[in-house]
């Protein structure tokens, strides 16, 4: 080492200059720092007074929300909790009140008046004077024995009988009802029971 540096001792030498003026300058540049300007306080001695903000100053004050009047507020709140009172008060009344008598039974309405009776074919023929009802067109042996058990026996009871004895009659035929009509079975009936064939068979066809 002690060798090399008394080779080269001119380099080394001129190094070390190099070295020294290269920190002397930057020693010299931090020293000299940035030199801040110092704007005066308020607070300082001698100091002038604070400017004001002039462009708040001449600003237009802020609009000021007016609450509503209070006496009015208080006022419908008042009313409200006078007719909430007088609501309760007629409540009470009502439910203290008795309640309304009922009203006296209607009288019932006057009852129609009865349908009159269903007229009844005529009686019976008295026994021993039953005639041969199939002889009259439209009654087969079926209708014959319905007939009978019903009380119609003879040609004189059918060649008595009315409308009504014929809507009556009908009531009582089942599924032959409105046969007596269609078939004529009053005027047979008269024609048989006069003995008249003749007079039959010439209107309704031989016996």
């Amino acid at each position: 080492m002690v060798e090399m540096i008394e080779a080269n001792w001119l380099i080394f030498i001129a190094a070390l200059i190099i070295g020294i003026i290269v920190a002397w300058w930057l020693f010299g540049r931090g020293s000299k720092g940035t030199v801040r300007e110092r704007r005066p306080d308020v607070l300082d001695e001698g100091a002038a007074p604070a400017r004001r903000n002039q462009a708040l100053i001449d600003a237009p004050p802020a609009a000021s929300l007016s609450p509503p009047p209070a006496a009015g507020t208080m006022a419908g709140i008042g009313e409200v909790v006078t007719a909430a009172a007088q609501e309760e008060v007629e409540a009470s009344e009502r439910r203290a009140s008795p309640p309304p008598s009922a009203p006296e039974s209607a009288a019932p309405p006057p009852s129609e008046p009865a349908p009159d009776p269903t007229p009844a074919p005529a009686p019976p023929a008295p026994a021993g004077s039953s005639d041969d009802l199939r002889k009259i067109k439209g009654v087969g042996p079926k209708l014959a024995a319905l007939l009978q058990s019903i009380g119609v026996t003879s040609y004189a009871q059918i060649a008595g009988w009315s409308d009504a004895d014929l809507d009556a009659l009908d009531a009582q035929l089942g599924s032959f009802a409105g046969r007596p009509r269609r078939d004529n079975w009053i005027e047979q009936a008269k024609l048989l029971s006069s003995g008249d064939t003749a007079a039959y068979e010439a209107k309704f066809g031989k016996l």
